[in-house]
């Protein structure tokens, strides 16, 4: 075993705080039986994702994934939820298989960061990738509207789909 320098651990920390944040909120969101702590999940979830983004020197992409994903897409979902008045299915499903679920989940993920620790970091570690620009918001703006304006039009097409979705659960949820 090799010695780490302090801040490589402290490093190590806090990736690991936000990839646990961005599992547990995306269990949460898989695992939830009532919609509204689906959608938490999907925040929580989002929200470990843009720290992640921001950990990885990539700020203006951790912003844009808490404006869309938690600012439009969790807030209209919630406004749909709150729009449609549903009343809660009186059919559960059992405690014990969503535990079981969950602990299957978790023992896999466990023993995939055991084997990633006994075997070492520097196996896993990809080669760093190339910088296209400098990072500015300006690059990143000429960047989306010209060599990835399908990717650009692609996330406008999916917020489309989400507040079309958050119309139609609210319209089709009033009696």
């Amino acid at each position: 075993m090799t010695s780490f320098p302090a801040s490589a651990i402290v490093a190590e920390a806090i990736f690991g705080g936000f990839v646990a944040l961005t599992v547990a909120g995306a269990l949460l969101a898989a695992l939830a039986t009532r919609i509204l702590r689906s959608v938490c999940g999907l925040a929580v979830c989002s929200l470990g994702l843009a720290g992640l983004y921001t950990f990885l020197h990539s700020p203006f992409l951790g912003l844009m994934q808490i404006l869309i994903y938690i600012g439009a897409v969790c807030v209209t979902i919630v406004f749909a939820i709150m729009l449609a008045e549903t009343e809660e299915s009186a059919g559960r499903e059992s405690r014990r298989r969503r535990l079981a679920w969950g602990g299957t989940a978790l023992a896999v993920s466990g023993c995939v960061f055991w084997g990633v620790a006994r075997l070492g970091w520097d196996g896993v570690r990809a080669a760093p990738a190339s910088r296209a620009t400098d990072g500015s918001v300006g690059a990143i703006g000429v960047s989306l509207l010209t060599t990835h304006g399908l990717a650009f039009e692609l996330i406008s097409l999916v917020l489309l789909v989400a507040i079309l979705g958050a119309l139609l659960v609210a319209r089709t949820g009033r009696h």
